[in-house]
């Protein structure tokens, strides 16, 4: 649903209803609660709300479930950041002595923002994006998702849609959890590329020998490097973008470009020339010139927020928030279907709370069988909520983060009995 259909003024009224009835708090406190193996982790963990005319809430915490529904539907939060895991309770932390309040766990983030790429998209600029850039975070979350998983080892990275112009990344693994500011950092560091602000022209610059990692990213940038950056960003198609281009190659190599640019106009193969220079010169000189595959890198390679990453403390949007701006919500996506994620297509507030209201087939009896059974008022309310979300195209958003979920829970499930088995063995 386009965001057009959402009016940001319509937030205070569909925001108790959405806390209320499509909020997914088992699965969100599942999460969080990491198997409840850990004391406190949960009841530990901050949470900051952004609250209506931008009241920003700090230190808030929580010591059930129960706990952290009855006060986001009462304070019906504009946004909800996630932070640290803290040695002592947030909500408390004034009353702790000075310089003992520490952020001692939190999950591994990063995140990637439209914004960051300004210099090098034509179609958009600050915070718009259309169906043409967003390729950009198609190509963050391969290269990332990849480095991740087959460089580090971790298993359970949840990829998050912002709500507006970007993705999120939590990696969840105990491992990345407990890491420190200094193994956080060179993490970034090493997964970062692209150096250097407006006034840095070449911002990738390679050496020989070329790092397997970034071997790895370029087979990933050149699977869409000629569809995105050729034909729907042009670069090789007027002068100003050409300019740019022939800015970051050797002076005799862009005097013969810009001699094969006046008669060849098909972006592809003067694309074709570039390469064949750059292979030429990398054949005569013995110092590596790689610039052809700079320029796809400083194209199309992720721009992290490194400081985001860097910091345990640093507090990130969460899972499932709405942006009130489009009134999209943040949702999980499911990498299956990545090629195909649509950031227009993704539900907005207004969306959902207009599909509770539609009547549905074979409701009616689902309402007779359900006074029928006798159970108590708690269990009616919960399935009610667990149906609530079902009618409305969140469900396959909640249902994603089920089975991430329940990957993890295999995963400690497989952890536990490694551990017993290695006690038995003594």
């Amino acid at each position: 649903m386009p965001s057009s259909d959402y009016d940001p003024a319509s937030l205070p009224d569909l925001l108790p209803l959405y806390y209320r009835r499509l909020f997914p708090f088992s699965q969100y406190y599942r999460w969080l609660n990491y198997g409840g193996v850990q004391k406190n982790y949960f009841q530990n963990r901050e949470f900051s709300f952004t609250l209506k005319d931008d009241i920003y809430v700090r230190y808030q915490s929580f010591s059930t479930q129960n706990e952290l529904e009855k006060e986001m539907q009462k304070m019906n939060p504009y946004k909800i950041d996630i932070g640290a895991v803290y040695s002592h309770r947030p909500n408390q932390h004034n009353t702790v002595k000075s310089g003992t309040f520490q952020a001692l766990e939190k999950e591994l983030v990063f995140d990637i923002d439209m914004t960051d790429y300004d210099d090098v998209r034509s179609c958009c600029s600050a915070a718009d994006i259309c169906s043409k850039c967003w390729t950009l975070m198609t190509i963050a979350i391969r290269i990332l998702d990849r480095a991740l998983r087959d460089d580090f080892g971790f298993r359970h990275l949840l990829w998050v849609y912002s709500g507006r112009r970007g993705v999120h990344c939590w990696v969840c693994d105990e491992a990345a959890r407990k890491l420190s500011v200094a193994a956080r950092s060179a993490v970034a560091e090493y997964l970062s590329l692209v150096k250097g602000g407006e006034e840095t022209v070449r911002k990738v610059v390679l050496t020989d020998p070329i790092h397997p990692f970034i071997r790895e990213s370029l087979t990933v940038v050149e699977h869409y490097f000629s569809q995105y950056a050729l034909q729907e960003q042009n670069i090789l198609s007027n002068k100003e973008s050409i300019d740019k281009v022939l800015a970051l190659v050797p002076e005799d190599v862009r005097k013969d470009l810009l001699q094969h640019f006046q008669t060849e106009k098909n972006p592809e193969k003067r694309w074709g020339r570039l390469k064949a220079l750059a292979k030429n010169k990398q054949a005569a000189v013995k110092k590596g010139q790689y610039f052809e595959k700079e320029i796809m890198l400083q194209y199309c390679y992720p721009r992290l927020d490194v400081n985001v990453s860097k910091g345990v403390n640093h507090l990130l949007k969460s899972p499932f928030s709405v942006h009130p701006k489009t009134g999209r919500i943040s949702v999980p996506i499911d990498l299956r279907e990545l090629e195909t994620f649509d950031p227009f297509d993704v539900p907005t507030i207004s969306l959902i709370c207009e599909e509770l209201d539609r009547p549905r087939k074979g409701e009616e009896e689902e309402e007779e069988d359900e006074t029928k059974e006798k159970e108590n008022e708690k269990d009616v309310a919960e399935r009610r909520k667990i149906r609530d979300y079902k009618r409305t195209s969140l469900a396959k958003y909640v249902k994603y983060l089920d089975q991430f979920l329940d990957g993890m829970a295999r995963s400690w499930k497989g952890e536990l009995l490694r551990k017993s088995d290695l006690q038995k063995d003594f």
